[in-house]
């Protein structure tokens, strides 16, 4: 990733040097963190690319789709008869949503996927004062797989999304944050480490809706949902076995130092934290927009598009979900490479830059939806406007998610970097409760009138950013400068 040695001298190691290390530039404990984090997120997609579908078409209606997609297929297949009143506290949450199921799929869908990014806050609050990360960790992969086991009964089905939530609050920032505990402070390969952690994330997300998706539609919708429970069982084994790699936690270190763990912060690290929470407020539109993958870009994939048979088998409409992350697995490596050539030409832009065109770019991927609604006119069309669509919008994605990522473990003071990351993932909670509430106008306007109003948030995101580039670079310039 860079000319500078992982083994220059004046770079304390937090990890010992190895033979792996030697040979693959990074260490050993940054693939036990990039395997964990597949499984984890195998077990979450897996479960989201099922979710909005699932309550729709099977959990809150009568005439149920046994088989995912069934009644799409030609012949449909018969329904099976339901009781919606079987799912606890469903009698008490339907009073606040509106009557159609679509809609009321969509703002529980979104309510969910806001709660997952909501409790990561907590769970690094947790980390960084009482359990430390590796605990955490384990706490949190934990309640995920029971969480993901309890979807195999209808009546459960609120039980196993709380389940999830506070699992996800306790697993997802803080290994995030051991990633960068990997490197010490100033090693250029700490970018280059999050952007192969971020391709770990999309190999368990690309992999799980061919896996998930699959079952939901050969053998019935529990078969997808303990498939993504039986990879987050995977992941707790990775991790748990590969302990010894993973450099000793920032509670652990912070204790070591006088015990200085709540010491308060000073002027500059103060500077750098505001910093990052405006960002945080910003990223909140990127994500609202960008979150409609799993929620009305699905509904487009399972109601709009015309799917192909291949040797027989009729392709699942979630197979859809698969689309980004193969599209970040194909692209990341070649960004990489673009943005290290502009380094050498001095040429690379700021973080906050990058994550501004990531805006520009994702609402810019709308427009191919826009056409695709005026060239339809409301019949079924070629996959190839998903395919376009999601192309661009992952490229919007890898210029700003991996980059926030490492932005947060270079500039947040050791103490409460868990906690700090989980601020950041909070962006989310906010950006996936506003795209519940965005994706009910999908059933109420046009789609050409929808997806404008996707670019024009998109774009106004990056307007936003890019107003606040140069007094968010000043707060973040004193770490900058010991950074290459």
């Amino acid at each position: 990733m860079s000319a500078s040695s992982p083994s220059d001298p004046e770079l304390a190691r937090p990890v010992p040097m190895t033979a792996f290390e030697k040979r693959f530039r990074h260490p050993p404990g940054l693939v036990i963190l990039f395997f964990a984090e597949m499984w984890e997120r195998f077990s979450y997609y897996g479960m989201r690319g099922l979710l909005k579908l699932y309550m729709a078409n099977y959990l809150f209606v009568t005439a149920r789709e046994a088989l995912q997609g069934c009644k799409q297929r030609v012949p449909p297949c018969e329904l099976v008869a339901g009781n919606p009143d079987s799912v606890l506290f469903w009698s008490s949450i339907r009073g606040l949503l509106p009557d159609n199921p679509q809609e009321q799929a969509s703002l529980l869908y979104g309510t969910y996927t806001a709660l997952v990014y909501a409790t990561p806050f907590f769970g690094g609050i947790i980390a960084d004062r009482w359990l430390g990360q590796r605990k955490t960790v384990l706490l949190g992969g934990t309640l995920m797989a029971l969480g993901h086991f309890a979807m195999a009964s209808e009546d459960s089905f609120f039980l196993a999304l709380g389940l999830l939530i506070l699992g996800n609050g306790a697993f997802k920032p803080n290994i995030s944050t051991q990633v960068g505990n990997l490197y010490a402070p100033g090693d250029p390969r700490r970018d280059g480490a999050f952007t192969i952690f971020y391709m770990g994330i999309n190999l368990g997300a690309f992999i799980c809706n061919l896996v998930c998706g699959t079952l939901a539609v050969v053998y019935g919708w529990h078969y997808g949902f303990a498939a993504a429970g039986i990879g987050m069982l995977l992941g707790l084994i990775v991790y748990m076995f590969g302990q010894k790699h993973l450099a000793v936690d920032n509670l652990s270190k912070t204790r070591a130092a006088h015990g200085e763990e709540h010491a308060p912060l000073d002027a500059g690290e103060k500077k750098r934290v505001l910093a990052l929470v405006v960002l945080c407020v910003l990223n909140i539109v990127f994500w609202a927009v960008y979150e409609q993958q799993g929620n009305t870009m699905q509904t487009w994939a399972d109601e709009r598009t015309i799917w192909p048979t291949l040797f027989g088998f009729q392709v699942p409409s979630t197979w859809y979900q698969s689309l980004n992350p193969f599209f970040i697995i194909l692209l990341a490596p070649l960004l990489d490479m673009f943005w290290r050539r502009q380094a050498k030409r001095g040429t690379e832009p700021t973080s906050v830059s990058k994550m501004a065109i990531g805006c520009f770019v994702l609402g810019s991927s709308f427009l191919v939806m826009i056409l695709g609604a005026q060239v339809l006119a409301g019949d079924k069309g070629s996959l190839l406007w998903l395919v376009v669509c999601t192309l661009l919008l992952t490229v919007g994605e890898l210029y700003l998610s991996p980059i926030g990522l490492s932005l947060v473990t270079k500039v947040s003071p050791a103490r409460i970097v868990s906690m700090m990351m989980g601020m950041w993932l909070a962006s989310s909670f906010l950006g996936n409760f506003l795209s519940g509430a965005i994706g009910v106008f999908y059933t109420r306007w046009s789609n050409q009138a929808f997806f404008s109003l996707l670019t024009v948030l998109g774009m106004g995101a990056g307007l936003a950013m890019w107003a606040f580039n140069r007094p968010l670079k000043a707060a973040l310039e004193p770490e900058h400068a010991k950074t290459p």
